[in-house]
């Protein structure tokens, strides 16, 4: 894992790799290649994995965020980096790990109210909705309003829609492709994001008012590479996204 991070390029703060063992995911394929998991971990952050140097945009999502002991100490790390740097968040259901819906939602919101941009799933919101009077939609809908700048629901092959705090809505088509599983997924159409508004120049706390601002091409343009990166993803076996050098376009 240490060898596969650094010929991508990853830098690990230090104590990120101090953990007795490695945590471990059994992923379940249905006849689709849609992935159900089990768990086998146990999670916490050390003090000493605070990012450094100081970074302009702060990711975390799913176990991370909900799961204690460490889910306190990533909050309380997201609140302060919002000072420096963009907040981007995936809520990534995960419902054995989780427990109930409204004790998964409380914590996610927490996240959410501290995040400049939400990624979330038609099935996550699914779940999460069942602890609130209304649906997926009006769940996303009412985080717009809880301080993120967009938020990105994605629709596996029907394609995704981003909804802006000022009302707007973004919404792009999937290619089509043959589905070998779905393993990944959506990490990597989470990391197309996070890419598209770098090169977008839309991370740093100093871009906040501009990522508020962002224009509809612009985001159209982000998305629709988003779902080209989550769709090779899809059309090859396990956790495999693609590198930035690889193909434009799904086989």
């Amino acid at each position: 894992m240490l060898a596969h991070l650094s010929g991508s390029g990853v830098r690990l703060a230090a104590g990120s790799d101090a953990a007795p063992a490695t945590s471990v995911a059994t992923a379940t394929l249905d006849a689709t290649g849609a992935a159900t998991y089990e768990f086998d971990l146990t999670w916490d952050i050390a003090e000493s994995a605070t990012p450094r140097p100081t970074p302009v945009v702060v990711h975390t999502g799913s176990i991370a965020a909900v799961l204690d002991p460490g889910a306190d100490a990533v909050l309380a790390l997201v609140h302060s980096a919002r000072d420096h740097a963009t907040v981007t968040y995936d809520p990534n259901a995960r419902p054995t790990l989780m427990g109930d819906p409204a004790t998964a939602l409380a914590r996610i919101d927490n996240v959410v109210a501290a995040s400049d941009v939400v990624k979330v799933s038609d099935e996550d919101l699914a779940w999460l909705a069942q602890a609130t009077d209304g649906d997926g939609e009006d769940l996303a809908k009412r985080w717009t309003t809880a301080g993120p700048a967009l938020v990105v629901v994605t629709r596996g092959g029907e394609g995704a829609t981003a909804m802006l705090h000022d009302g707007r809505e973004v919404g792009i088509v999937a290619p089509k492709v043959s589905v070998v599983d779905t393993v990944g997924a959506g990490d990597s159409f989470m990391a197309g994001l996070i890419d598209g508004l770098w090169s977008a120049r839309l991370l740093g706390a100093s871009q906040r008012d501009a990522l508020r601002a962002i224009d509809d091409a612009t985001l159209s343009g982000i998305l629709t590479r988003c779902a080209r990166i989550g769709a090779i993803t899809v059309s090859r076996a396990g956790a495999n996204p693609p590198t930035a050098a690889e193909p434009r376009h799904p086989p």
